[in-house]
C-alpha cells in the first residue's frame, strides 16, 4: 500500500505511529475526518501477521467510523485505534497507560474507547493517561450489547423490506462470531423474536457458551457461507464478503456487526446482482458508537437506547436512497454520509474569515 496515495484518495487527516520501550506498545492512530467533531473511535488489539495489515486496518476502520457518525446523526468525526500484540498474553497496566499518553498528544482531535479485543478495564487504564476516553466502567460501559441491540433493530427493517414483516420469528440466521456483539445478537434473535439461528467461531469456548444457553447449533467456520439460511449476520473482522465466499451464499439478507464487510467496493454491486439485501455496516453497526457518544453530554442509558432503535429508520433511509436512485445500498449509505457532511461543513464554516 503507498500510504500518502491511499490517505488523498479517501481524504485522511492524520496517521500516526506510537511506541514506548517500556511497555513494549506498538499502536496506531488514525483520524480520518473532524468536519462533524473530534475523531472519536473504539482501540482493537489484535495480532497482525504484518504491520502492513495493521496499517491497512486502522485506515479502513477510521474511514468507517466517519460515515457511520455522519449516518447516526452525531457531531463526530471518525477515527481509530490499533494496538499490535496479543490481548490474551500482552495487556498491562503499563501498556494501556503508555497508549493513553498517545491519545492525550493529540490534545482532543481522537477519543478512544474499547473495541475487539480490549475492555472498559482496559479504558480505565487509558483515563488514568488523558480525558479523551469514552466506554469507561461506571458510565457507559461495554458497547457490545448496543451494538448487537442495533443489529437487531436494523436486521428487522431488511426483514421488513424483504419480506413485508420486521419480525423475524421462524427466520433462520446465521451469526459468523459470537464474541461481545455475536453473543448479545444471538440473545435478542433466541429470546426476543424465537428465529432459529446457527453460529460459528474460532474459539470453542465462545461456542460452547452460545449453545448451552440458548441452545443454537454451530457449523465450522468455512460452512458458515454456505449454510441455508434467510439472514448471514457477519459479527467477527471485515472482509468476509469477498470472491471465495459471495458464490456461497444462499441468504436473502447480510446484515450483522462486523466492520467492513466488503472485501472490496465490487463486491457491494456483485451481492445485489446476486438478489441479496446488504445492509451496509457502518449504518446497522452504529450502537455501541451512539451508547458511548452518549456520554459526552452526561450519559442516561434509556435515551442511548432510544438513539439505538434508530437504526431501524437509518437502514430504511438507506435502502429508500437506493431504490431511489437505482444504486447499491453501499454507495447509498455513503451517499448519506457524504452529504450531512458537506452539508455541515459549510453550515459550519459560516462567519469565518476567509
Amino acid at each position: 500500500m503507498k500510504k500518502f496515495d491511499y490517505m488523498e484518495k479517501y481524504d485522511f487527516e492524520q496517521l500516526v505511529f506510537n511506541y514506548d520501550e517500556t511497555s513494549g506498545l506498538k499502536a496506531l492512530i488514525c483520524i480520518h475526518d473532524t468536519t462533524l467533531g473530534p475523531a472519536l473511535g473504539g482501540t482493537r488489539m489484535w495480532v497482525y501477521e504484518k504491520e502492513e495489515e495493521a496499517i491497512e486496518d486502522v485506515l479502513r476502520l477510521a474511514r468507517g467510523m466517519t460515515y457511520k457518525a455522519a449516518v447516526a446523526g452525531l457531531n463526530l468525526g471518525g477515527g481509530k485505534g490499533v494496538v499490535i500484540g496479543d490481548p490474551k498474553k500482552e495487556k498491562s497496566e503499563e501498556l494501556w497507560r503508555a497508549f493513553g499518553r498517545a491519545v492525550q498528544s493529540l490534545n482532543g482531535r481522537y477519543i478512544t474507547a474499547e473495541d475487539v479485543g480490549t475492555s472498559p478495564q482496559d479504558m480505565n487504564y487509558v483515563s488514568m493517561e488523558t480525558d479523551y476516553v469514552v466506554g469507561l466502567m461506571g458510565t457507559s460501559g461495554d458497547p457490545s450489547p448496543f451494538t448487537a441491540n442495533g443489529v437487531w433493530h436494523g436486521m428487522q427493517a431488511c426483514a421488513e423490506k424483504i419480506y413485508g414483516s420486521r419480525s423475524l420469528k421462524g427466520k433462520k440466521v446465521a451469526v459468523q462470531g459470537v464474541g461481545s456483539v455475536g453473543y448479545y445478537l444471538v440473545k435478542h434473535l433466541v429470546e426476543d423474536e424465537g428465529a432459529e439461528v446457527i453460529v460459528t467461531d474460532i474459539d470453542e469456548e465462545r461456542i460452547k457458551k452460545v449453545v448451552d444457553e440458548f441452545g443454537v447449533k454451530a457449523v465450522g467456520t468455512d460452512e458458515i457461507y454456505s449454510a441455508d439460511v434467510d439472514i448471514f449476520a457477519p459479527c467477527a473482522l471485515g472482509a468476509v464478503i469477498n470472491d471465495d465466499t459471495l458464490p456461497q451464499l444462499k441468504c436473502k439478507i447480510v446484515a450483522g456487526g462486523a466492520n467492513n464487510v466488503l472485501a472490496e467496493e465490487r463486491h457491494g454491486e456483485e451481492i445485489e446482482k446476486k438478489g441479496i439485501l446488504y445492509a451496509p455496516d457502518y449504518v446497522i453497526n452504529a450502537g455501541g458508537l451512539i451508547n458511548v457518544a452518549d456520554e459526552l453530554k452526561g450519559y442516561n442509558k434509556e435515551r442511548a437506547l432510544q438513539s439505538v432503535a434508530g437504526i431501524y429508520d437509518s437502514v430504511k433511509m438507506v435502502l429508500e436512497i437506493a431504490e431511489r436512485d437505482n444504486i447499491p445500498t453501499y454507495r447509498a449509505a455513503d451517499r448519506l454520509a457524504e452529504e450531512r457532511i458537506e452539508k455541515m461543513g459549510k453550515v459550519r464554516s459560516n462567519y469565518i474569515k476567509r
